[in-house]
């Protein structure tokens, strides 16, 4: 689906406010978005987690000069520099924010509250940022953005393939319309990354976004793919391991993407430097 990784867009307005380009309640607005709040605990607070604005003014007080994501999952420690304990707690939570500069993480943990079958419009969710300290190295596999525009046109062409050779109903038009409907959802009132990101950044993000959702079509996440099976059309376990293991490089190749999209300010910042 068409989703964004609080991680981005803890970065991405944060880098903006970090370089004096939106306001500290902006920022705040954004990072949040459609969750009912999200606090940050700081080191040296003792545990009581402050509001988004104060704790991004308390980092840039500290040294902090620009945010990078983290999207890592089992196997590949995606945007991650270590040491093992900070990793581990980025793993279990599935992404994390690194702040230049100060040698910290964030990692967030999510409160969610709702009533049973509750859709996600129904959703209270509260977000916790815990900080905690990085080895100030670079980050894991994390490509270029050139490098990663060139492997999301060929991991979309992959995918395709895959679908249409699978006999995956998310390989035609359907598929399309899903992705369009998705898109439609995702970016009523959204701007795709925020002031002083390059239009290249713009540009991966929203085709990494795209071939996630296309995968989660075919794993049957789409709800809707026309054809009343599970997974997508898988009519056997068999099936859906091959079209797992099929895909598996694709969506791999659009996290990295999202990745360096996201990071594209804070590399910049650091080339302007050397």
């Amino acid at each position: 689906m068409l989703t964004e990784p609080r991680s981005g867009r803890l970065a991405a307005w944060g880098n903006a406010l970090l370089a004096g380009l939106v306001s500290p309640d902006e920022a705040a607005d954004r990072i949040a978005a459609q969750d009912a709040r999200h606090r940050v605990v700081l080191p040296g607070d003792d545990g009581d987690p402050v509001g988004l604005t104060l704790a991004l003014g308390r980092l840039r007080s500290l040294g902090a000069v620009g945010l990078r994501v983290a999207l890592p999952v089992p196997g590949h420690p995606l945007g991650l520099s270590g040491p093992p304990e900070f990793n581990a707690r980025a793993l279990e939570a599935g992404e994390a924010v690194l702040v230049h500069g100060v040698a910290l993480g964030l990692v967030p943990a999510v409160y969610e509250a709702g009533p049973a079958g509750a859709g996600p419009e129904d959703v209270h969710a509260e977000v916790v940022w815990e900080c905690l300290p990085v080895r100030e190295a670079p980050p894991a596999d994390v490509p270029s953005l050139a490098e990663a525009e060139r492997e999301l046109a060929e991991a979309m062409r992959e995918a395709t393939e895959v679908l249409t050779r699978l006999d995956v109903a998310g390989s035609g038009p359907v598929a399309e319309a899903a992705l369009e409907a998705y898109r439609a959802r995702m970016e009523a009132g959204r701007q795709l990354l925020a002031p002083g990101y390059p239009p290249r950044a713009v540009r991966v993000l929203e085709l990494a976004q795209r071939v996630t959702a296309l995968v989660s079509i075919a794993y049957g996440e789409g709800g809707g793919a026309g054809d009343g099976k599970e997974h997508g059309g898988a009519v056997s376990a068999a099936e859906m391991a091959a079209r797992t293991e099929a895909l598996r490089p694709v969506e791999r190749t659009a996290r990295r993407a999202q990745v360096a999209a996201y990071n594209a300010y804070a590399e910049e910042l650091e080339r302007r430097r050397e």
